[in-house]
């Protein structure tokens, strides 16, 4: 194996220092909860976390446990399992700095990162709460146009690291994503990608041409592990559906802090994960 495959979820988790900017993606495309809670366990503080262009149960979870400082979202939501428990008790508190954006403004500072550029402009807020409470996002005339024509120049975003759960990789880091492609800007514009998957493969995916054209190549990846079911209890692409009574569970302890806290003592720290992923 290669300095990029991992021998555990713990040892990826380690390489995320205290105040790293991290960026993950919506549930759908593959989240890493098994590194999530390897971050949770090792106690990471101070993140600053740049979901695109939403997060869920991950965020609420870090959120909860005391590791993300700041976050720049368009939306924290558990989807049909109800609210973000904790991302809402640390608005209330005040614990928790939130930079507010648009799905849009978030997918575009993301390109500008991964194209290596300073910024990307952007239609469409002008006028709006959002921008009004963005002083980092700036209001230029378009200099193609005679006439009066604003648009706004959202900053390009560089993450640390980008966190996602894939299907598999190989030995030599390569990735295989499939028709996540927005995987590949999350990649592109950060400075390291940590990923875990169902499963490590021999051979070389990008050889492969069933494979290659959705291979996320090991020059993006800081780091990969095996992590079977590791985005339980959310649902994996096709590969298996969210656990839904488990979801209805969570929202339930995490309600209160004391029953966040059991339920990190139960499925995070302790030993009933494994057992209830099966």
């Amino acid at each position: 194996m290669t300095g990029i495959v991992h021998d555990s979820v713990d040892s990826l988790a380690a390489l995320i220092p205290d105040g790293a900017k991290i960026v993950v993606p919506a549930d759908y495309t593959g989240i890493a909860m098994e590194l999530t809670r390897a971050m949770v366990r090792r106690g990471v503080r101070d993140l600053y976390m740049v979901c695109l262009p939403v997060t869920g149960l991950q965020g609420d979870m870090l959120i909860g446990a005391g590791a993300v400082k700041t976050i720049e979202t368009s939306a924290v939501t558990l989807g049909e399992f109800g609210g973000a428990p904790r991302f809402q008790a640390a608005i209330g508190d005040g614990s928790l700095k939130i930079k507010d954006a648009t799905c849009p403004a978030i997918h575009a500072g993301i390109q500008a990162g991964q194209k290596g550029i300073p910024y990307m402009p952007l239609r469409g807020m002008i006028g709006s709460d959002v921008l009004a409470n963005r002083d980092d996002w700036k209001v230029a005339q378009n200099p193609f146009s005679d006439e009066e024509d604003p648009i706004v120049l959202l900053p390009a975003i560089r993450p640390d690291f980008a966190l996602i759960h894939a299907k598999k990789a190989d030995r030599h880091g390569n990735v295989y994503i499939g028709i996540r492609r927005e995987v590949m800007a999350l990649a592109g514009a950060s400075r390291q990608t940590l990923v875990t998957v169902e499963e490590i493969v021999d051979g070389n995916l990008l050889r492969d041409d069933a494979t290659a054209a959705g291979t996320l190549p090991a020059l993006y990846v800081g780091g990969v592990a095996e992590a079977r079911k590791g985005a339980w209890p959310l649902a994996f692409w096709d590969e298996y559906p969210a656990d839904e009574a488990h979801m209805t569970s969570y929202v339930a302890a995490a309600r209160s802090p004391e029953g966040f806290q059991d339920y990190l003592d139960q499925f995070v720290t302790g030993d009933a994960r494994a057992a209830a992923a099966e």
